[in-house]
Order: structure tokens, then C-alpha cells, then sequence
């Protein structure tokens, strides 16, 4: 069955606002733009040698995915894809990714920085968040026990 377009902003939207928990949304926006700027850099200039921007190697869209579930995924992301990128083209302001005061303890946020579960289809995993299950016949995200 064919997903609407509606039916995918919908489902976006839920995800984001789930995700975003108790942070109010003009922070949560720091991290999502940080998020998709560095995924829109990875996909555009990685390995090109006269890019308006330098990605160090390390620091792509990719790395960040390969530290899916690990326990300090937010210090490393500071550490091994922010600070190399901030510092290789001279940025500022980036968000933290491993602040409690915003994100929530790690137990607090444990179940949403995790892979999805292998109880999860394949095709429900398309349209999964880390850690958010929903599939197009749902209408809410509810987080998965481990």
C-alpha cells in the first residue's frame, strides 16, 4: 500500500515532536539542522578535494550512523563529528550533543539512541526513528522496551 504524502509529514511530524520530548522546540531545532547539515555536507562533499566546506575524515553522516547504540553516543558525536567540523571550517554555536539538561540522562534517553529492535520487519523498520516504531497503519510512535 502506498504511503500519501500527508501520511508522511504526519508521520514525520510525530516522530520529531516524540523525539523532542520536554525540550521546547526552538532548542530541538538546533540539534534537527545540525542533524541535516551534516548529513546535506556528507552527501554533497565528502572526498571532494575543492569543496567549499572540509568534512575530516571521521566526521560524515555515516560515522555518525556507525555509533548508533553505543552508550556515549552523544560525547562522541561531539567529539568525532562536531569538534573536527567546527574546527576544520571554523564554526560556532553548534549544539551539544550530550547535555542532560536538554537531552535527558542517559537512562532518560537510552531508548531513543538505540538501533531498532530485531523484532522489528523490515518494512517497519524504513519508517522507524531510533528506537520510535511506526508504520503507516499507526497513528502514534511508542517507544520500544529493550
Amino acid at each position: 500500500m502506498a504511503l500519501k504524502k500527508s501520511e508522511l509529514y504526519s508521520s514525520l511530524w510525530a516522530s520529531c515532536d516524540e523525539l523532542r520530548g520536554g525540550m521546547d522546540a526552538s532548542q530541538y531545532k538546533d540539534y534537527v539542522l545540525v542533524l541535516l547539515f551534516i548529513k546535506y555536507i556528507s552527501d554533497k562533499y565528502a572526498g571532494q578535494p575543492y569543496a567549499p566546506i572540509t568534512i575530516p575524515k571521521g566526521a560524515t553522516f555515516a560515522d555518525m550512523v556507525a555509533m548508533k547504540g553505543k552508550p556515549d553516543i552523544g560525547d562522541q558525536i561531539n567529539k568525532k563529528i562536531i569538534a573536527p567540523l567546527a574546527t576544520a571550517n571554523k564554526l560556532s554555536d553548534m549544539p551539544d550533543f550530550n547535555d542532560a539538561n536538554k537531552l535527558g540522562s542517559r537512562a532518560a534517553r537510552k531508548w531513543w539512541i538505540g538501533s531498532p529492535t530485531s523484532s522489528q520487519s523490515s518494512r517497519t523498520r524504513r519508517w522507524t526513528s531510533p528506537r520510535i516504531v511506526r508504520t503507516a497503519t499507526t497513528s502514534s510512535a511508542m517507544p520500544t522496551s529493550t
